[in-house]
């Protein structure tokens, strides 16, 4: 090889190389870059949603584990596109508006306000409740006929509850429920970590105590989650949210996502979660084995 053709062959190694540089910062640019919450179920959720977005052709980012209090803050800032969220906490933590308790209401009123104040689209909410809830053992449920908290109340004189707290003195908590539903005059009621509250119910130390109704413990039989049957809690039914623009480059991922979203009810939240808390099994394999239990069901 002659002294122009070396210089030839290293000026367009030179330019291959720069459009390289430039396609992958092009392809770093253009990934739709996905966030999740430090929690289970939403690193779970995120991962779902990551998939679903590659089976689509579209390049990911993931941007996951990110502080609850700042993660809606890092979509409106464009540091992420999306992410999985849950209707109350929109409605009650991020827009601050009153209390509703009807699911499909509180999801046109957050889908309104989000598009209206950030430009941000909420694709369809799932049938998956992350809610407020009390459970009981499935030994005091079947003994005294408790499936619901009237039912609990009415049984109230019977039942040693095991308070976390702060759950009898905040308003959205006991005395919310109180108001409503009428007092709780416990057989006995003592204040526990809320992270030995299983093992309290397990020992038989307790009869009820607060729980939040995606948890995965509830997937065994042996708690029972009983049923808001006035309607006190606000319903956290989950959603992905998504910037306008980034729905505007890629169109497809309404319909991505939406599909994902209805097979997602609140046992099958829970029994994903169980697979992570109790299993012990990393959020990444639990997430795919569900996600292409969901491409063979199609």
């Amino acid at each position: 090889m002659n002294h122009s053709e070396r210089k030839w062959h290293t000026a367009a190694a030179l330019v291959f190389a720069v459009a390289m540089v430039f396609a992958a910062c092009e392809k770093k640019e253009t990934a739709v870059r996905i966030g999740s919450k430090n929690f289970t179920e939403s690193l779970i959720l995120a991962e779902i949603y990551a998939l679903a977005l590659e089976d689509e052709g579209i390049a990911v980012e993931r941007k996951f584990d990110l502080a609850s209090s700042v993660v809606h803050t890092a979509l409106i800032g464009d540091s992420i596109d999306l992410y999985p969220e849950y209707t109350g906490t929109g409605l009650l933590a991020v827009l601050k508006l009153d209390l509703i308790t009807d699911p499909a209401e509180v999801y046109r009123v957050v889908k309104e306000e989000y598009k209206k104040r950030f430009d941000v689209v909420w694709l369809d909410y799932a049938q998956a409740n992350d809610g407020q809830g009390i459970m009981v053992t499935k030994e005091v449920s079947g003994k005294y006929g408790i499936r619901s908290i009237s039912d609990l109340q009415r049984h109230a004189e019977e039942i040693r509850f095991a308070s976390q707290g702060e759950f009898d003195e905040r308003e959205d908590a006991l005395p919310g429920l109180a108001k409503v539903y009428g007092p709780f005059n416990w057989k006995s009621t003592q204040v526990y970590d809320g992270a030995l509250k299983v093992q309290v119910l397990r020992s038989g130390e307790a009869d009820a105590a607060p729980a939040y109704t995606t948890e995965g413990f509830l997937a065994d039989p042996f708690f029972v989650l009983l049923e808001d049957d006035k309607q006190v809690w606000p319903p956290y039914n989950i959603a992905p949210v998504v910037r306008q623009n980034v729905l505007d480059a890629h169109p497809q991922i309404a319909a991505a996502l939406n599909a994902v979203n209805a097979r997602i009810d609140t046992p099958t939240i829970t029994a994903l979660n169980a697979k992570v808390d109790i299993d012990k099994l990393e959020y990444e394999e639990v997430a795919k084995d569900f996600y292409n239990s969901l491409k063979t069901t199609r």
